[in-house]
């Protein structure tokens, strides 16, 4: 009996060791950046720092689950934001003035820099990415290598066609919408995605559609663009553009993948960018 009772109780130890050494691997808090509370999510002990950068109206929460969980926490310090309006980044509520992505760029820098993270790496999915693209050109001598899938440097006639495609939410299928109705709220998270589509399809004025076509030649960290052949939103005309202006950079193209190939793929995913980072 007492060999049974040491024998439990020597079990009970390493679960109660493990969960407590999960738990200082894994913290949330928020910090004061250029006059917004910024939510963030950081876990693993590892000497190379990530960010990562979701979406539109995506979180650490909703966009990054698998990444948060698996990716190797001895060589990897990784960081999820949520963008200021975003998630739990509120208030304030999100706008969409035209200099957004940049807003959105120095935000995510100045909390990793507040964060005490001198130099990191950035992984971008679809508007994080184009943050991640504009956060790269100009913070050189700060970003160590990048990854971005489901980004673009422009807005084409055929993106506003896609975009407006996705305007009413009511039409989504009620999986794509729970994850965001249940951070959001069904009438804040309606609004802010018709702002979205309508803050995206204001680049179109600009001559050639231009969001940040003219940073990429600034670019100097090792660049990996990730392409999923079925991704709906993201035709492959724009990562081939990115492939051509980033200098040194290279594609690997999912041919199952979609746009959210991250999670859907994970697996797959977390691994092509483990090796790129460690390379």
């Amino acid at each position: 009996m007492a060999t049974l009772l040491c024998k439990r109780r020597l079990c009970m130890f390493v679960v109660l060791r493990r969960v407590s050494q999960n738990a200082r691997l894994f913290s949330s808090g928020k910090k004061s950046v250029n006059g917004v509370e910024l939510f963030y999510h950081q876990t693993g002990q590892g000497d190379h720092s990530v960010l990562l950068l979701p979406g539109a109206l995506g979180s650490g929460q909703t966009d990054f689950g698998p990444q948060l969980e698996k990716l190797d926490k001895r060589r990897f310090t990784v960081v999820a934001w949520d963008p200021r309006g975003y998630g739990r980044s509120r208030p304030p509520d999100r706008d969409f003035p035209l200099d957004f992505f940049h807003r959105d760029a120095k935000d995510a820098v100045d909390l990793m820099q507040a964060l005490g993270f001198r130099h990191f790496s950035l992984l971008g999915w679809s508007d994080g990415g184009i943050t991640a693209l504009i956060a790269a050109a100009l913070n050189p001598a700060i970003i160590k290598k990048m990854v971005v899938w489901g980004s673009n440097a422009y807005v084409s006639e055929q993106d506003l066609k896609i975009y407006n495609a996705v305007r009413d939410v009511s039409m989504w299928s009620e999986r794509m919408r729970q994850p965001m109705e249940e951070m959001y709220g069904p009438e804040y998270f309606s609004q802010t995605w018709e702002r979205w589509v309508d803050g995206l399809s204001q680049f179109a004025h600009n001559p050639q559609g231009n969001i940040c076509r003219e940073l990429l030649q600034l670019i100097i960290c090792p660049t990996l663009i990730v392409h999923g052949t079925k991704d709906p939103m993201v035709p492959s005309f724009h990562p081939e553009y990115l492939l051509r202006k980033i200098r040194g950079s290279r594609l690997h193209v999912m041919p199952e993948g979609k746009h959210n190939l991250h999670l859907r793929f994970a697996t797959e995913f977390n691994s092509l960018v483990e090796d790129f980072l460690t390379e």
